[in-house]
């Protein structure tokens, strides 16, 4: 039977220079990296002008960096037996450096997604690997502690993106959303080079059919999900092309990984209940998170007509609500079970969009506010507890796969929430128009009471009605998606309650304990 848990197998806690300082450096590379999935959003239309594409080919700016990095994720846990995780990690944040540069000077829209394809395959291995030196450097009733950390930067980042990303753009130019990456990844290299101890380099042989099989099938997935709507979905052959590509694709990979003798992931991490719980809600936050991130803007923006600075300060608060909260947890963690941390802060999301569902255009920004700030204060309290459960029981030479793994599943349920956020708005919007549509008839009651003349009115009112109920529509689209997000939040929470429970160590007994069972055996 294979050793999956903590209890059966244990690694000595990696002995550092300066541990706090070591942390820094490693949290400021996460940040660097996590922030330009976000950063880069409300700065699309910038580029798209500067750069001379179109809107629906800018946003390839986006899908190259996810899909690159979708590729990659997996391969962290191998390059860091090959190379050694000192020296990957140098070379990621050195390269990921460098090819923000590259984009922050990009002149075409070609050179552009090269570039972010090069980023996004150096970002890929920062924030799985970050979080493997985390747990080795702090033994494990630390670890609560540590994940707390690496929180802040995974949580924290994409939440206040699009707000450092407005600024930038609107104060300087887009370019510096990618040039502000330059000092930044200066300083975690030098920190990473001083701080950061060598590891034993393990000559594992790289499973090149594994690593094929899954690649294709994660890059088919997030192409089918990006270009999904463009291609009206299963009406398009690419779309069931790639689709045959996701199945294939995974089915040989696990059988491969199931019968290989050395397969590229070692799929017996997912033996431990634990970890494999997690990794399914962790998909749900990502979906959860990441399309909130993603749906606010365009509403604020489009529907009620704020600019892109001043909707970007309204999601600002998000992130300074998460911050508090794993602050919070850091102090709790190793006193409070964390199932009820997650259970609380699970609670504080579901209300948080069940608060959503209520917004309408005549509001103000304080409902987006408050409601941003309950969801962002509940994320710290789901999202350390779990990434805490996840490693609690996971064997230490497990680590390096399971926090690739953990890491994948996270970027996909970012890729699965905004394509499916996004496929339900363009659908709900027609289907809602189309009711809203159908209520204005000359028979209608409120149609006769309140706009007599509606029918026999001029083309230009008639335009304007036509544009109440499109804006009206969207709004109520939006509502929608809401609702999907608040149902996907309370579906995780049977999941919560079949996680074991953090193990209580055995308490050494005193010296006089240890004489008195001496003597009780003796008398025996």
């Amino acid at each position: 039977m294979a050793r999956t848990t903590a209890q059966t197998e244990s690694a000595p806690t990696l002995v550092v220079k300066n541990k706090g300082l070591l942390t820094a450096a490693l949290m400021l590379a996460t940040i660097m990296q996590v922030l330009d999935t976000t950063i880069a959003n409300v700065a699309l239309p910038h580029m798209a002008a500067s750069l001379g594409a179109a809107q629906n080919e800018i946003t390839w700016v986006l899908t190259s960096y996810i899909v690159a990095a979708a590729i990659a994720t997996p391969l962290t846990g191998w390059l860091a037996d090959r190379l050694g995780q000192k020296r990957l990690f140098l070379i990621a944040v050195i390269g990921f450096t460098v090819a923000s540069a590259l984009c922050g000077i990009a002149t075409n829209l070609p050179e552009m997604v090269v570039f972010r394809l090069i980023q996004g395959l150096f970002g890929a291995v920062i924030a799985p690997l970050a979080q493997t030196v985390l747990l080795n450097i702090n033994p494990r009733e630390k670890i609560g502690q540590a994940m707390a950390i690496y929180g802040m930067g995974i949580m924290v980042a994409p939440i206040i993106g699009p707000t450092l990303g407005g600024w930038l753009t609107e104060s300087f130019d887009w370019r510096w959303v990618f040039l502000i990456n330059l000092p930044v990844g200066i300083a975690a290299v030098f920190m990473l080079w001083a701080f950061m101890p060598a590891t034993e380099i393990t000559k594992r042989r790289f499973d090149f059919f594994g690593f094929g099989m899954l690649a294709i099938s994660v890059g088919a997935l997030q192409l089918m999900l990006d270009r999904g709507a463009d291609n009206f979905w299963f009406a398009s052959t690419e779309t069931w092309v790639e689709l045959g590509l996701v199945v294939s694709g995974l089915w040989v990979f696990v059988v491969h990984c199931l019968t290989a003798e050395n397969p590229f992931i070692d799929v017996r991490i997912f033996k431990d209940l634990n970890f494999m719980l997690a990794s399914v809600m962790m998909f749900v936050v990502g979906i959860t998170l990441f399309s909130g991130l993603a749906l606010l803007p365009p509403l604020l923006q489009t529907l009620m007509g704020y600019p892109v600075i001043f909707s970007s300060v309204m999601m600002a608060p998000r992130g300074v609500a998460t911050l508090l909260s794993m602050v919070i947890v850091g102090r709790l963690s190793g006193k409070v079970d964390p199932r009820i941390m997650m259970l609380f802060g699970t609670g504080c999301m579901a209300y948080s969009l069940y608060g959503m569902t209520s917004f309408n255009l005549q509001m103000d920004y304080w409902p987006v506010v408050t409601t941003g700030v309950l969801q962002g204060f509940g994320m710290g309290f789901l999202f350390v507890p779990l990434s805490t459960m996840a490693f609690s029981t996971i064997a230490p030479r497990f680590r390096g796969d399971a926090t690739s793994m953990f890491a994948l599943v996270r970027n996909m349920g970012q890729g699965v929430g905004i394509s499916l956020v996004t496929a339900v708005l363009a659908s709900m919007m027609q289907v809602n128009h189309a009711e809203l549509a159908a209520r204005l008839t000359a028979t209608s009651q409120n149609v006769v009471n309140q706009m007599p003349g509606l029918l026999t009115a001029s083309p230009q009112i008639t335009a304007i009605i036509n544009g109440m109920v499109t804006q009206q529509a969207a709004m109520l689209s939006y509502l929608d998606d809401f609702w999907l997000m608040l149902m996907l939040s309370l579906a995780v929470i049977p999941l919560i309650l079949l996680m074991r429970g953090p193990r209580i160590p055995e308490r050494e007994l005193t010296d006089a304990e240890k004489a008195l069972e001496r003597a009780h055996a003796m008398g025996d």
